[in-house]
């Protein structure tokens, strides 16, 4: 049985052995490699879609801003709620300096 181990390996069977492990090796990076980059992308498509939702949300906000703060709006606020009304030319004081 010591005979069995003894024998010296053939010419080149490291070096096959070495290919072999970096083959492998590469194998498994690639599959990391892809899976890593379906993640990214998956993450990146989830981020767009909050990005859509926000920006949906920031037109609505702008819209219902410029309704509120409409002239017409305030003039009609001013003048029933807070009982504002443009001054007659009788009302009009100028005071000088």
């Amino acid at each position: 049985m010591s005979k069995l181990f003894s024998k010296p390996l053939p010419r080149g069977s490291l070096f096959m052995l070495l290919l072999f492990i970096s083959v492998l090796v590469s194998a498994i990076a690639v599959s990391y490699s892809a899976h890593y980059n379906r993640q990214l992308l998956n993450t990146l498509y989830g981020e767009l879609i909050v990005r859509d939702k926000e920006q949906a949300e920031w037109s609505r906000l702008i819209l219902e801003q410029s309704t509120w703060t409409e002239h017409s709006r305030i003039e009609v606020l001013a003048t029933e709620q807070l009982k504002m009304h443009i001054p007659g030319a009788a009302e009009v004081h100028i005071v000088a300096p």
